[in-house]
């Protein structure tokens, strides 16, 4: 394959973070609730490894970041694009779920309002400030990822990308040595600020992208992203390496149009509200499940109902905020490029 991924084949990559969405959303309802407050009774059905959803989403990350900078012109475009997809919908989550855990109350997961209103730029942590929801911790990953993949842009280096990600697993290499080998822990702050930890997903995912747009020799991208797996091999053992080859292949067959079986209308809408979704099902749900298992439901029965609320927020969340604000911000920000434009050719001219 050739050339930009056709709508079907993005529509496929949309339908697997909304599977990914789907993993985390399950595990949390049923291994993870069970971990820290106990069901009523014993699930019929649990997810222990449904946590590796977050797995296939930083790949994914990889890949939709740098075919979404192959298409930019000036480094504000992406920068208008993340913000107006991740930050609108994110605002709304947080005052929903800071109001309903508020309301409900959820042992050891409620943050005080000037807390929520921190949570507000997304890299609150990065302070020291605690999450409204615990799946937030990935949003910062995402942001640092951005960033960096926004700096390799600017200063024009996407084409050194494969001598980059290089580097960086190499320096995750010395991190691991120097912990595994020689009992030193070298700064934390480094590690965390490069994502070492995660680089190799990102990484897989960009030489995934890399691979699907391109007819001719794959060698560099085959060999990093084969560094990428041997890496996890390396620093966290055989099976996540094992974990990784599988998604990548998985992601690879859905952007190349080798599964149309996620073009399913289901599986289409799973994708289109995955990331309200992901930031609404956690404390909201773990708040309203606590209610129902204390007033005598079956554990089983509260863990379907949380599920429906969940996707029916997602949903609303999706169609109300998500992407309306992304439309209206997209839009605005279109309308002043093109009336600069003119202006900027006469300043030329």
């Amino acid at each position: 394959m050739s050339g930009t991924p056709t709508s079907s084949r993005l529509s496929e990559l949309d339908a697997l973070r909304g599977i990914a969405a789907l993993l985390v959303v399950l595990f949390h309802y049923t291994t993870r609730y069970q971990d820290l407050y106990g069901h009523s009774q014993a699930p019929l059905f649990v997810l222990p490894w449904g946590h590796y959803g977050v797995n296939l989403f930083f790949m994914i990350s990889g890949f939709v970041i740098f075919m979404t900078l192959e298409r930019t012109r000036r480094p504000l475009d992406f920068v208008v694009s993340r913000f107006s997809r991740l930050y609108p919908a994110f605002w709304a989550a947080v005052i929903l779920t800071f109001l309903i855990t508020s309301w409900l109350g959820l042992p050891g997961k409620t943050v005080s309002l000037p807390t929520a209103l921190a949570n507000l730029s997304m890299f609150h942590s990065l302070f020291g400030i605690a999450h409204v929801d615990g799946v937030y911790w990935t949003l910062e990953v995402e942001l640092i990822f951005y960033a960096w993949a926004l700096l390799i842009f600017r200063l024009g280096w996407l084409a050194h990308i494969h001598l980059l990600l290089g580097l960086l697993f190499a320096l995750r290499l010395v991190y691991f040595g120097f912990e595994t080998g020689l009992q030193i822990d070298l700064p934390w702050t480094v590690f965390r600020l490069l994502i070492l930890k995660f680089i190799p997903w990102f990484g897989a995912g960009i030489m995934i992208y890399r691979l699907s747009q391109t007819a001719g020799p794959h060698g560099r991208d085959w060999s990093v992203l084969v560094a990428a797996i041997l890496l996890l091999a390396i620093v966290d053992g055989p099976a996540m390496a094992v974990l990784a080859a599988g998604l990548a292949a998985l992601l690879y067959g859905a952007t190349s149009g080798r599964l149309p079986v996620l073009r399913q209308p289901v599986l289409v809408w799973l994708g289109a509200i995955s990331y309200t979704l992901y930031l609404l099902h956690e404390n909201i749900g773990w708040a309203v499940m606590r209610q129902l298992q204390a007033a005598g439901l079956n554990s089983n029965l509260s863990i379907l109902v949380v599920l429906a609320l969940s996707l029916g927020l997602a949903t609303l969340l999706t169609r109300l905020v998500e992407q309306p604000a992304m439309h209206w911000i997209r839009t605005r920000y279109k309308r002043r490029q093109q009336a600069q434009a003119p202006a900027a050719a006469v300043e030329v001219r």
